[in-house]
């Protein structure tokens, strides 16, 4: 090897490379270690194979110098095992050696070296080929990158085309139908002749007026739970959050549902202790929560309908409150649960009534924007019970003044 003055390569590779020389001859060493020190690289040194491995396990470097002819374990098996290992398979090794046949180069390549440098060796072309080999595995890597990114932009654009066509798909159906509805009836009044015979005035029964209104409601109802989605979605429901006693809460709650109740034939109890301490959450998003799991349990079940709400001390973990609301309901299959929560998703007993499958998405949205959980558990015939979580305010913050929430 030639150890004649040479003129210092200024490395390309942007931040300080590690480097593995292996070599059972320590003038070897000390000659590689000084020229690669001197050009800024970290260098490590391993006298034997089993060294090299186990340092390469320790901490993989960047690249490796390698030797072939050494006690216990060559150079070939040194790299086997290397490139045999995922988490080592892609370090590129440089061979090192003075073994000059044509066969012992054909060997390392086969074994997974990038190159062969042949001692006695040139401290220019030494530093040259790391340099370039130090240059091409940073490009691999970003290239690895680059590839990754494009491939999870891919996921979520078809994800996103997917939600596109379903939505596109709900949109066609169930906003289509109310307008459908309400343009026949208008087209039957616009053909009627009036009881007086007067062309410029048409009698409307009160029947008809409902249905219209009720087509109306409908429709501005699935308006809204497109509308509050999108916003949830795109701007990810900024809280306004607040200290709540949720005793105080779902009394006006109760009493605000008490006509829809009646309506409905159904009947709400509620247990949430006036002890409980408060939880912290945003008091419109709240009222959204527990909104739409009533009018989910109202349509989705026939008249007479008994519901419990509940609120105690989350068993699993004392910093959140856990709210139930079970029904005496129709119920689902446990399966069925899992997918409520979806977007656009509606059990088999729901899927005859006109909506979208958004209010238990809301409600997802909602809690997880808390930090809380949310889930559904049942069986067929023998109700529903649907469960969230959320976080408490700290007891400091309310011990002078409890909040009022009406």
């Amino acid at each position: 090897m030639s150890s004649a003055e040479y003129q210092p390569i200024a490395p390309t590779h942007a931040p300080i490379a590690d480097i593995l020389i292996v070599d059972d001859m320590p003038n070897n060493l000390r000659l590689l270690s000084q020229m690669l020190s001197e050009q800024g690289y970290k260098v490590r040194k391993a006298l034997n194979g089993n060294w090299a491995l186990r340092a390469v396990q320790s901490m993989p470097p960047d690249l490796i110098l390698l030797d072939i002819q050494m006690p216990d374990l060559d150079g070939y098996e040194v790299c086997r095992q290397i490139k045999a290992n995922p988490k080592t398979r892609d370090i590129p090794v440089i061979f090192i050696s003075a073994l000059d046949e044509a066969m012992d180069k054909v060997l390392a390549f086969e074994v997974g070296g990038v190159d062969y440098i042949t001692k006695p060796f040139q401290i220019q072309e030494v530093l040259a080929r790391v340099n370039s080999h130090l240059n091409l595995q940073r490009l691999q890597q970003q290239l690895k990158h680059q590839n990754t990114q494009l491939q999870q932009e891919i996921v979520e654009r078809q994800k996103a085309e997917s939600s596109l066509r379903v939505f596109l798909h709900a949109v066609s159906h169930d906003l289509r139908n109310p307008v459908t509805g309400m343009s026949m009836v208008l087209k039957n009044l616009l053909q009627a002749r009036s009881a007086d015979g007067q062309e410029n005035t048409i009698a409307v029964s009160r029947g008809v007026l409902e249905r219209m209104a009720t087509s109306c409601d409908r429709q501005l109802n699935l308006i809204n739970s497109l509308l509050e989605t999108q916003k949830q979605e795109v701007w990810g429901g900024a809280l306004q959050c607040e200290p709540i006693a949720l005793d105080r809460f779902v009394e006006t709650l109760v009493a605000d549902w008490k006509p829809m109740l009646q309506r409905n034939q159904a009947t709400l109890m509620h247990q949430v202790p006036p002890d409980l301490p408060p939880v912290r959450a945003d008091r419109n998003q709240l009222w959204r929560v527990f909104e739409n799991l009533l009018a989910n349990a109202l349509k989705h079940n026939p008249p007479g309908l008994n519901l419990l709400l509940k609120a105690e001390m989350c068993p699993e973990d004392p910093a959140f409150l856990r709210c139930t609301l079970t029904d005496d309901g129709v119920g689902m299959k446990p399966e069925e649960c899992a997918r409520l929560f979806q977007p656009y998703t509606r059990g088999e007993a729901a899927r005859r009534r006109v909506g979208l499958g958004l209010g238990l998405y809301l409600c997802l949205q909602i809690v997880t924007a808390h930090g809380g959980d949310i889930g559904a558990n049942s069986s067929p015939g023998a109700g529903t019970t649907f469960w969230f979580t959320l976080p408490l305010e700290k007891i400091s913050k309310f011990q002078a003044n409890r909040p009022h929430n009406t």
